[in-house]
């Protein structure tokens, strides 16, 4: 299997919606709209109720780097 790439106490999971998301942590809007340019598309409207995991293999964008990327803004909402 592959490695795992969920942190100790994280609190974004690969299989949470990206409604689940940004209903949680508000502030993660920002991120998505970061990669709505590389996805070319409105994720928060294309992709409201797949999971973080489905969107970075649809649009291509690294798991880890994506979960990081939320995680960081989420934990500002803490």
């Amino acid at each position: 299997m592959g490695k795992t790439i969920l942190k100790e106490g994280r609190c974004i999971r690969p299989e949470m919606t990206v409604l689940d998301v940004v209903s949680r942590y508000k502030k993660t809007e920002t991120v998505f709209k970061l990669y709505d340019k590389q996805a070319s598309e409105y994720i928060c409207c294309q992709a409201l109720f797949e999971t973080i995991q489905d969107v970075a293999k649809k649009y291509g964008f690294s798991l880890e780097k994506f979960l990081n990327d939320l995680e960081d803004v989420a934990l500002i909402d803490i």
